[in-house]
């Protein structure tokens, strides 16, 4: 590789960056792991591309990358997924369990990590496609299936260009497209979020100062009937307004007092919550808070706890004071 080659790679590369993590993070969902897996993605294509030649399109070749990459790491390991998927759930007097390890759970990402910007149209169906629900239902298919219907269903790539990505056949990519739909269309991901509108603005607003103000029965009644509460690496989670509204009067009373400060994750609203300390004026990260919307109420709240590795990640501080 040339010096002149060698400084401009990088300038070449860099462009595809967020794509290709919205890609990854689909493949594998873990933010954690779709950087890991972009940035050899892009040592690999820094290191080959005096092989590469232009033989073919620049984003197709770096796609070929990061899927063979995504497939290794996917290897044998076991699906990532929600707390719901993995066992009934629990009454609001149940004991949380220990911790799960990181790699049991979807693992939500910043929306500006993964959607690059374009046609609003365009990141408004990208953003659909990075919502939890979607993702852990992505995690269901096999390796190969899963990348078959982000290339041909979310990135709109033809049959014939994923087949030549795949080294396989355009018969073999429509089979594995139909069997992928099958398989989604058994799953439930039907949580979603339209682009907010004045109401649903008004009903996060509701929800800030019912949480601030520790008004369980306000926040209560911005809940689905069958609202689900969850809290990864806790595998507990709880259904129903009635359920909620007691732990959090009961085990989870120690929120009383939080702290909510509003960002965005898997094109869903979210909150970096932080609980009150015994040092007065002083309040530390407790949860990010994931809330998915449906029919003007609150179905999902999805509390993720790793707190040390997540808020870094969404750029939330270490602390708030006041």
């Amino acid at each position: 590789m040339s010096d002149v080659l060698t400084s401009d790679v990088e300038h070449l590369l860099e462009p595809f960056r967020v794509e290709l993590t919205g890609y990854c993070y689909r493949m594998l969902g873990s933010a954690f792991e779709a950087e890991d897996a972009v940035q050899e993605t892009m040592i690999r294509a820094w290191r080959g591309f005096s092989g590469f030649e232009g033989r073919s399109a620049l984003r197709s070749w770096l796609y070929r990358i990061a899927t063979n990459v995504c497939l290794t790491m996917l290897g044998s390991s076991q699906r990532r997924a929600r707390p719901m998927e993995l066992g009934p759930s629990s009454p609001a007097t149940a004991m949380p369990s220990d911790p799960l390890p990181e790699s049991t759970w979807i693992v939500p990402v910043p929306d500006s990590r993964v959607l690059p910007e374009g046609d609003p149209a365009d990141v408004a169906v990208a953003r659909e496609t990075i919502r939890l629900a979607f993702v852990a239902a992505l995690q269901h298919l096999p390796p190969k299936q899963r990348a078959v219907l982000i290339l041909r269903e979310v990135l709109a790539w033809s049959a014939a260009e994923v087949a030549e990505l795949l080294d396989t056949t355009v018969a073999s990519v429509n089979s594995a497209l139909q069997r992928a739909r099958a398989t989604l269309t058994a799953v439930d991901t039907s949580a979603t979020l339209q682009p907010l509108d004045s109401d649903q603005l008004a009903l996060l607003a509701r929800y800030v100062d019912a949480f601030e103000r520790y008004d369980m029965d306000s926040l209560a009644s911005l809940l689905h009937e069958d609202a689900r509460l969850s809290m990864p690496p806790l595998s507990l989670w709880l259904q129903g307004i009635s359920e909620i509204r007691a732990w959090m009067l009961g085990t989870g009373c120690g929120c009383r007092g939080s702290k909510l400060i509003p960002t965005v994750a898997n094109g869903l609203p979210a909150f970096g919550q932080y609980r009150p300390t015994e040092t007065s004026g002083l309040w530390l990260p407790w949860a990010l808070i994931v809330l998915e919307i449906s029919d003007g109420k609150i179905a999902g709240v999805n509390n993720f706890l790793d707190t040390d590795a997540i808020f870094p990640l969404f750029g939330l501080p270490a602390q708030v004071t006041g």
